[in-house]
């Protein structure tokens, strides 16, 4: 009979499928693997360590193979688990809030731009740039109300407090009173985590102490009383200094100051204007939508209030110039010049460049926008603004408005003096100037106010147009500056603004200009008044 082995070994019967043949005596079998041969009584395979039996799939050591425990019963550690650790503090948002509150205190710093400096070199992620935000703004805005609370708890030994720790505790305190989403104990832990980290340690207990006593002791905080001193229950309750509450209960009474200093918005919105020269309103919507922005139309035409903004100026649109970030108050004094076509227009304080922006636009960039202020860097935001819109029509320069120019004489069609002022009218976005204000300071800028409505008046032409603004919310920079402007210069009258102004804003129209307040129109507290030159 024939031989059917094969080359290996092997035979194939009648049936075709090849199997394996018995060893004939003296003759090597072919390796059969071991797990295949138990049969024949065999020893059962057991791999070594690190090693993988046949048909099995190696384990990955880094995957989580543990089934979860069967719902209705309680996971049981292992007898060597260790509770886990406590969390390590995340100090760097509130160290950079810190360093930004000292930079205000110790070298009078403007709050705006020392955040924008601190945050750009921190290169926080978007919610600790948030949480930054607020707690800068929160701190400045209840200072002196959070050092009442404070000084409630400090011996009079512990009154004199290294500036470093009154800072602090100024943060601690907002975040104990002010800030429902941080835990008490949160607070308290990470103030004093802050003041190790800031080479304080000797501190830390006083810091501990003086926060936990004011949790425990806070029903029983001595407020001052309005009918004893006005003056001092405005300044502690809504944190505004002495000086401040004086001038607006001299302007306003009792009453009125008291309703224009305990306004706090319950929403912090971002307004922003279209930029008609590049956009309208339905693609602005449209582009609003599809990053999800939620948003209302402003009282302004071509305006939108932007809820939970964020930063703006990370869009692309804006980055392209269709729209820009601008109150509504400083775009209405902006219009109130009524600039036209082909006209010859001057923005004597203008940077950053907004109102520059709204003249441009107003006179579809044709003619010639003016747009000067005296320092050089502050021309630079006016030239980017303009370049980031696509102005073309816009000249930025150094220039000092208080100083005449003869060769410029009667060359104007309308001119817009946004006047350098107290700023007590943006309070609630820059809560850091409130505290700059006093008399003295207020007289100063009431005559660098007038120098330099005297200088712009002669370069207006006989029927152009002078539009006087403010930021500010006191008589003495606003009415009273525009009565004795115009006591000094007949040759001006009052133009009535009403017809050109939203309705909510007109019926609040004076003889002398408008005088917006935040708590009652919800912009900012702005003073524009327009005058025409009626005669040379």
């Amino acid at each position: 009979m024939a031989d059917n082995r094969g080359r290996d070994g092997g035979y194939r019967p009648a049936g075709g499928k090849r199997e394996k043949a018995p060893a004939r005596p003296g003759e090597k079998r072919p390796y059969q693997p071991r797990a295949e041969r138990q049969g024949a009584g065999e020893k059962p395979f057991r791999p070594r360590e690190g090693r993988v039996a046949p048909g099995e799939k190696r384990s990955n050591p880094w995957k989580n193979d543990r089934k979860p425990a069967p719902v209705g019963r309680s996971f049981a550690p292992r007898a060597d688990h260790r509770p886990a650790q406590k969390r390590a503090p995340n100090l760097v948002p509130r160290r950079v809030a810190l360093e930004t509150l000292l930079d205000v205190s110790r070298s009078d710093a403007y709050a705006s731009l020392a955040l924008d400096k601190r945050l750009a070199q921190a290169n926080l992620p978007r919610r600790d740039r948030a949480f930054v935000t607020r707690l800068v703004y929160g701190t400045l805005e209840n200072r002196l109300t959070l050092d009442w609370r404070i000084g409630q708890f400090l011996t009079d030994g512990e009154k004199e407090l290294e500036p470093t720790v009154r800072e602090i505790l100024r943060m601690g305190a907002y975040q104990l009173f002010y800030l429902d989403r941080v835990p008490d104990m949160a607070a308290v832990d990470e103030s004093v985590s802050l003041a190790r980290a800031m080479g304080l340690e000797a501190l830390t207990g006083l810091v501990n102490a003086v926060l936990r006593n004011m949790i425990r002791g806070k029903d029983q905080v001595t407020w001052p009383k309005p009918q004893e001193d006005p003056c001092h229950y405005l300044s502690v309750m809504f944190s505004a200094p002495p000086a401040l509450c004086k001038l607006l209960i001299e302007a306003y009474g009792e009453h009125g100051a008291l309703e224009i200093l305990r306004y706090r918005p319950q929403q912090r919105d971002v307004t922003v204007r279209v930029n008609y020269l590049r956009c309208d309103d339905a693609r602005l919507r449209s582009l609003f939508a599809d990053e999800e922005i939620e948003f209302d139309p402003g009282i302004v035409p071509g305006t939108y209030k932007i809820h939970n903004a964020g930063d703006m100026t990370r869009m692309r649109a804006f980055q392209n110039g269709l729209f820009t970030i601008q109150g509504e108050s400083s775009v209405i004094a902006a219009r109130m010049v009524g600039a036209k076509p082909g006209q010859t227009v001057l923005d004597a304080c203008a940077a950053p460049g907004g109102k520059t922006a709204v003249l441009s636009e107003m006179m579809n960039d044709t003619g010639r926008v003016y747009a000067w202020d005296t320092h050089a860097h502050r021309v630079e935001l006016i030239r980017g603004t303009a370049n980031r819109l696509k102005l073309e029509n816009v000249r930025p320069a150094v220039r000092d408005a208080s100083v005449p120019r003869e060769d410029m004489a009667m060359t104007l069609d309308a001119a817009l003096v946004d006047a350098p002022c107290s700023g007590t009218g943006v309070m609630l976005e820059k809560p850091d100037v409130k505290y700059r204000v006093s008399e003295e300071g207020v007289q100063s800028l009431c005559a660098a106010q007038a120098a330099i409505l005297d200088a712009i008046a002669p370069m207006v032409k006989v029927g152009g147009t002078l539009v006087y603004a403010t930021c500010s919310i006191l008589p003495q920079e606003n009415e009273g500056q525009v009565r004795a402007f115009l006591a000094r210069h007949p040759e001006y009258a009052i133009a009535p603004m009403a017809q050109d102004l939203p309705p909510e804003l007109a019926e609040h129209e004076g003889e002398c200009g408008l005088q917006m307040f935040a708590h009652r129109d919800g912009t900012d507290g702005f003073y524009v008044c327009r005058m025409n030159r009626v005669k040379a």
